[in-house]
């Protein structure tokens, strides 16, 4: 394989990685909103807040990982709204808070910019 070649598999799968992450981000955002809307059970804002809660962990260990090729600056900014995240949808899941539309906002931005 010469190396034009493999450098297109590799942004291919970069493209592939991102929108899988959209698709993702989109599906924890659908639920969100459902749970802003009102229509949910306890076991619904339970999973929902949980499914948001294991994605970003998901994303954080993976910016994390020395071999991640986005530069160090912009990781460590993604994992602080990341930990932010989380610790967002612990408040939620807790009853701590219940505003969902900060969470939403968050997910919408960084799901658009991929």
């Amino acid at each position: 394989m010469t190396f034009e070649a493999y450098g297109s598999v590799v942004d291919d799968s970069g493209y592939e990685a991102r929108g899988r992450e959209r698709q993702a981000l989109s599906l924890g955002i659908d639920r969100l909103e459902r749970l802003q809307k009102g229509r949910f059970s306890f076991e619904d804002l339970v999973e929902s807040l949980l499914y948001v809660r294991r994605l970003w962990t998901i994303f954080i260990e993976d910016l994390a990982h020395p071999e991640n090729g986005l530069p160090e600056k912009l990781r460590a900014d993604i994992i602080s709204i990341g930990l932010w995240v989380v610790k967002e949808a612990d408040r939620l899941r807790e009853e701590r808070s219940n505003d969902v539309m900060q969470l939403i906002e968050i997910n919408r931005l960084i799901r658009d910019a991929l």
